[in-house]
């Protein structure tokens, strides 16, 4: 202990004025001491003088207490709470000459008011009751913070009557009721009962003889709960210097933590070095996750667990490291926007310091992950104007086809390989999230993404273009959890064979959100001539104008016309082997064919009508 601490204990001892606190101070400046001398008498006066406040506080809510006790007249000797309300009860009953008299207290964590003392009560039920605000008198009188009396409570239909309270009410046989509120500083804390087991009014005289006692009954309560308050203050006193040398040096940790961690991030340290250098600072396995849930750095089993996801929305909203399943949750994020966690394995009882070195490590990672996104918007950008000149370059007089060539190669595409050419769109989706994940699939695929005409488009290397489209497909879909639908075309080689890929996809895109395979991905050869027949018709008003009579016949009769058409045709209008392919007698398909006839009308077989036929039974199946 420094002579300075000792001069500061002898002031508090003797109760000395503020003003002989500066006294240290100015000696160690006259003495020319150093700053950290210096420093260290003023803060020796900051807590000194912390310390006398307290203390004065302390005095003053003690003499507080003891004219409080004083003014309770013969209640003064009581000092224990329970020993107070049970003689205030006692009194209660005895004064007003009622059969039976309580206190109820209320339960802010249950936001009801519960039995705490009786006098009279014969019922174990009664003496258990629970009063929910608003119900039965007293819930009304703690409702309200008015007192209410009732000469005839079951037949007093003011009150709330819920089974639990009548029937207690009913075992401990009570009728005229009489309530008041106990009152801390405009605060309901209670009920005071009076209570007789017969038909009775009760007089003004009387509710102001209860409500008497019950601002006795509050004045004792809350000069028990500020005698509590100041024993605790008293304890914490003794350990106030302690926490505060230990909270300074948590500080002083988290913030030379802080210091390293931003050296890291202004020398261009990764997302992977940043988690490294948390890991030893904290000295155990951390992991950090994105935005989506997925692993940045550390392993799987570290990400997730029981209550880690909560624990992390409660981490966005305090602000603070949350623990849960051995491991303490820090959210990390940047202008309200949740960016991914960073979770460190450890005891439950982690220091304040080390809490802190963790916020602290979440807040550079955050600014981590903003630079490398807004690189990577960048670098997107980048990639859709180029893909907007490749599929602008036909239409140009003299298209630059080397600088072409020479940007693609910067972003580590190459053009002159084999290229598939998706467009792909999604109802009802977040487009700035579509476009990005498109973004991301095409930088990790050597190819380019952008935007033309409400659709996504992605030139992508390869040479399947219905297994391109429905990669394509997947990832979206997996990223933005919405159906995605491509149409493809490809593969093409060189840079002005782009933009004629592109008509091509879009045509089969439109073809197959009319065909209604939302969520599905193909190029024009897997949808045959109707690919090239359709870019966005209606396709069932098509085929129920063409085929609905054989529909509805079907589905009201359960026959088998429209198999039996589509067999005639499959073989050429010929009868055996049509009926060979039904697996039926050669009759019944001429019966079922005079059927159809008589449905379609007599030139169902004119050359005409016989195609619109075919492709609607083409397009049925393809539905």
């Amino acid at each position: 202990m420094s002579s300075a601490d000792l001069v500061y204990l002898g002031l508090l001892a003797r109760d000395a004025a503020s003003a002989e606190y500066d006294e240290p101070v100015r000696r160690a400046r006259a003495e020319g001491a150093g700053p950290e001398r210096v420093a260290e008498a003023e803060q020796g006066r900051t807590l000194a003088l912390r310390v006398r406040a307290t203390l004065r506080e302390q005095r003053r809510r003690e003499n507080e207490l003891t004219a409080l006790f004083e003014t309770a007249g013969d209640l003064a000797g009581l000092h224990d709470l329970d020993e107070v309300l049970r003689a205030i009860v006692i009194r209660a009953r005895k004064l007003l000459g009622t059969d039976v008299a309580y206190l109820s207290l209320h339960d802010e964590r249950a936001g009801d008011t519960y039995m705490r003392v009786t006098a009279g009560s014969v019922s174990a039920e009664f003496q258990r009751v629970r009063l929910g605000m608003g119900e039965g008198l007293g819930g009304l009188v703690a409702q309200t913070a008015s007192p209410y009396a009732t000469a005839d409570y079951f037949n007093d239909d003011r009150f709330r009557h819920t089974r639990s309270i009548d029937s207690a009410v009913h075992d401990e046989g009570l009728v005229a009721i009489l309530g008041v509120p106990l009152l801390v500083n405009g605060k309901v804390i209670g009920v005071l009962f009076a209570a007789d087991r017969s038909v009775r009014p009760f007089t003004r005289n009387e509710l102001a003889l209860l409500g008497s006692l019950a601002t006795h009954a509050a004045i004792a309560i809350e000069s028990a709960n500020q005698l509590a308050e100041t024993k605790a203050a008293l304890a914490e006193l003794a350990e106030a210097s302690r926490v505060i040398r230990e909270n300074s040096a948590a500080v002083e940790r988290a913030a030379e933590a802080h210091e390293a961690l931003t050296g890291l991030l202004l020398h261009g340290a990764g997302l992977g070095e940043l988690a490294a250098s948390v890991s030893e600072l904290l000295g155990g396995a951390v992991c950090l996750t994105d935005d989506q849930g997925r692993v940045l750095h550390g392993t799987e089993a570290d990400a997730h667990g029981i209550g880690v996801e909560a624990a992390a929305a409660e981490s966005e909203r305090t602000g603070r490291a949350v623990f849960a399943s051995g491991r303490w949750i820090a959210a990390v994020q940047a202008g309200g926007e949740h960016l991914g966690t960073l979770a460190f394995r450890g005891p439950a009882d982690l220091g304040k310091a080390d809490q802190r070195i963790l916020e602290r490590a979440a807040m550079v990672t955050a600014l981590r992950l903003l630079t490398e996104r807004s690189v990577r918007e960048a670098e997107h950008q980048v990639r859709g104007e180029l893909l907007t000149d490749l599929l602008d370059a036909v239409g140009r007089p003299d298209p630059d086809v080397s600088g072409l060539r020479e940007r693609a190669r910067r972003l580590s595409a190459d053009l002159d390989a084999a290229h598939i050419l998706v467009v792909a769109r999604a109802e009802d989706a977040d487009r700035r999230r579509l476009a990005s994940a498109a973004a991301h699939l095409a930088a990790t695929r050597h190819g380019l993404a952008g935007e033309r005409s409400g659709t996504i488009v992605l030139l992508l290397p390869g040479t399947e273009p219905t297994a391109t489209a429905r990669d394509v497909v997947h990832h979206l879909h997996a990223a933005i959890q919405r159906p995605v639908t491509a149409g493809a075309a490809g593969p093409a080689f060189g840079p002005l064979a782009v933009a004629a890929l592109f008509e091509e996809a879009d045509r089969c895109l439109g073809a197959l959100l009319a065909l209604g395979r939302i969520g599905d991905g193909a190029c024009a050869a897997d949808l045959g001539f109707v690919g090239l027949l359709l870019g966005g018709g209606q396709v069932p008003g098509f085929v129920e104008e063409t085929l609905g009579p054989v529909l509805e016949y079907d589905a009201r009769r359960q026959t088998d016309l429209l198999r039996t058409l589509e067999a005639y045709f499959a073989c050429g209008g010929n009868l055996m082997r049509a009926k060979d392919r039904l697996h039926v007698h050669v009759n019944t398909v001429t019966q079922r064919l005079e059927r159809i006839g008589k449905l379609l009308g007599a030139d169902w077989q004119a050359p005409d009508r016989a195609l619109e036929l075919q492709l609607a039974l083409r397009l049925h199946r393809l539905r």
